[in-house]
């Protein structure tokens, strides 16, 4: 009994192995089943060394990305460059641009720059002409700033106003020379720069406003136009002939006052005289008038006398 007793417990022990085995095999199925494609191996307690490599990496990774973002541009130019030396060797002489060629925006404008840009220089723009035009484009081109230093040998310099320039007001309420800022007894004038422009003789007409001194420099060798606002030269006009009328009627007065003088008979023929002479203006008039049609009269819109107004300011 004893004996088959012990032979039943061997038994029921390699049943239970069995079934182990069998659930065992059933769980690794059913995980490779439900495993996803991006989610890593299971491992045991310990790491393997592919895992710990990896975590390593990434923690250096991060350390080196912490202390590159900690630095500047030149701190992290220089450590690749050290870097660089150390693995691949050389020198950091080899490392040292020449800056001969080197030109600033200020250069390529320079170099690019135009007084007037034409259709044909628009031609083939390049970037260094595009950045030449769009300076240009931001001038102020009314009035210009001369520079008179060499006016004895009839050299003059001329450029367009800038922004601050035009805010301060110069060349326009102060004197335009570039070495002068007097205000008062200022004048336009109209000067024809001829002027040599990367091998091109060209001409353009500008506008100065100077003062006296400087005015008489401009026009040391031959005197340049002067500008005058139309309505001072209309005021002049009408203050001329308002003149001689009054010198006509004062001359009138006093020969009346001398006739009547002379006695009561010659009063009344210079006052016959003085109704006939009106009398023949008034007819001389009123023949004018039935000559032919009235003249027409052009109402200005309001822009034009904004224009006028403007104009007066500027000049």
């Amino acid at each position: 009994m004893h004996g088959h007793g012990g032979y039943d417990s061997d038994f029921s022990d390699d049943e239970h192995c069995g079934e182990s085995s069998k659930r065992k095999t059933r769980t690794v199925e059913d995980d490779l089943l439900l495993q996803k494609p991006f989610q890593k191996e299971k491992h045991g307690k310990v790491a393997h060394k592919q895992v710990a490599a990896e975590l390593l990496d990434r923690e250096e990774a991060r350390n080196r990305r912490f202390h590159l973002i900690a630095m500047d541009a030149y701190q992290r130019h220089t450590k690749f460059v050290n870097d660089y030396i150390l693995y691949y060797g050389g020198k950091k002489e080899d490392f040292k641009r020449l800056g001969e060629n080197d030109k600033t925006d200020l250069d390529v404008i320079r170099e690019n720059h135009r007084f007037l840009w034409n259709e044909e220089d628009e031609m083939d723009m390049t970037w260094e002409k595009r950045l030449a035009k769009k300076y240009y484009d931001k001038l102020f081109k009314e009035y210009c700033i001369a520079d008179l230093s060499k006016y004895k040998e009839n050299k003059f310099g001329f450029r367009w106003r800038v922004e601050k320039e035009v805010i301060s007001g110069k060349g326009q309420f102060f004197c335009g020379n570039k070495y002068c800022d007097k205000k008062e007894g200022l004048k336009s004038w109209e000067v024809n720069f001829g002027y040599v422009e990367h091998g091109e003789k060209r001409n353009a007409l500008v506008k100065l406003r100077l003062c006296q001194e400087c005015s008489i420099k401009l026009n040391f060798h031959h005197r340049r136009k002067e500008i005058k606002s139309k309505k001072r030269k209309d005021k002049t006009k009408k203050d001329c002939g308002e003149s001689s009328r009054k010198k006509s009627r004062l001359s009138s007065a006093e020969e009346a006052s001398k006739k009547k003088d002379k006695g009561h008979s010659s009063s009344k023929k210079s006052e016959d005289s003085l109704k006939r002479n009106s009398d023949e203006e008034e007819s001389a008039s009123e023949s004018e008038l039935w000559k032919g049609p009235l003249p027409e009269t052009d109402e200005k819109s309001q822009e034009e006398e904004f224009d006028e107004y403007f104009q007066d300011l500027f000049l």
